[in-house]
């Protein structure tokens, strides 16, 4: 006879969905609104424009252009670009200009091969105690002066050398020098920077002017170029520091590229790229023990912070 027939399924209950079905559009309906909500709040118009303007004031048209928050997505190949430009930068011309100027590095001696010590090392402390020492020295069979030798060698081989700061000095240095003076190149025809008032006239419908958007630009990638390089450069002590006020630094950016207050943004990066083009100089003279050239750069660098952090802005 003709085989059974198999039990039909039971209806679906009214608050589920066959597997692969309405479930996943349910679920990818709820997250799309849940993203366009999100997006309606965060650029939600009187967090950036002033009251009685939205964002269809500020539409473009083809003579005129304001800034727009995907063109911040170029500063990342910018930075890529910046990075082996750095490195081709400290290879070719930083290294052989230290050599020639006579910086030499000191010569360390290095730790001999120790695995037991090698494996404590890298994952215990890289300068143990008393006790530890004791421990080490009756693993390894060695005297604890030995093993204590060992790790002081071996702390010296991961200390960055004197050519290694002079090249990041030097590449920081014709960075902010070559940002300040195309940030005076940008501006000094401008009226906001001889009149400051003059920031806020028309704002926010102030067009995007092709000069300060490359400026934008280069400082921006600069600061991720920072970021992305951080795990390789020079460990300093203020490490947490650092990557707070990069972090800082690329939010204000954007945020004010965003905003657009332009011309206010680019007057704040002008100032502080004034000072930072003297400090990188001093460290790199303190790299090669130019004293008297490292301290009075240092007297007119702190005069410079001085005048451009606190006199300029916000006094001025």
């Amino acid at each position: 006879g003709p085989p059974p027939r198999r039990p039909a399924p039971p209806p679906a209950s009214p608050g589920r969905a066959e597997p692969g079905s309405r479930s996943r559009w349910r679920w990818g309906s709820a997250g799309s609104r849940m993203l366009h909500s999100l997006n309606e709040w965060l650029w939600w118009h009187e967090y950036w424009l002033p009251p009685g303007i939205t964002w269809e004031d500020m539409k473009e048209s083809e003579d005129i252009h304001y800034p727009q928050p995907q063109d911040l997505l170029l500063s990342i190949p910018c930075a890529l670009l910046l990075i082996i430009i750095r490195y081709l930068f400290e290879r070719f011309v930083a290294r052989p200009l230290g050599r020639k100027l006579g910086l030499r590095d000191k010569v360390r001696l290095n730790a001999p091969p120790n695995p037991v010590l090698e494996t404590f090392y890298a994952t215990h402390s890289k300068d143990p105690k008393e006790g530890q020492l004791i421990s080490l020295s009756k693993q390894c069979d060695l005297p604890t002066r030995k093993v204590e030798r060992w790790f002081r060698y071996r702390r010296n081989q991961d200390k960055p050398s004197l050519t290694t700061k002079f090249c990041e000095a030097s590449w920081r240095f014709t960075f902010y020098f070559i940002a300040f003076f195309t940030g005076l190149a940008v501006l000094y025809d401008k009226p906001w920077f001889w009149d400051h008032r003059k920031c806020w006239v028309g704002y926010p419908q102030q067009p995007l002017l092709p000069s300060v958007f490359w400026y934008y630009m280069l400082e921006l990638s600069f600061y991720f170029s920072l970021v992305c390089t951080l795990p390789f450069d020079v460990k300093r002590k203020d490490l947490t520091q650092q990557i707070v006020h990069h972090g800082a630094t690329i939010f204000l950016i954007s945020f004010s590229y965003c905003a657009n207050y332009l011309r206010i943004g680019t007057l704040v990066m002008v100032i502080h790229d004034a000072s930072d083009c003297i400090l990188e100089p001093t460290k790199i003279f303190n790299y090669m023990k130019w004293r008297r050239i490292c301290d009075g750069l240092f007297i007119i660098f702190s005069a410079v912070f001085l005048l451009t952090r606190l006199l300029i802005f916000p006094y001025k």
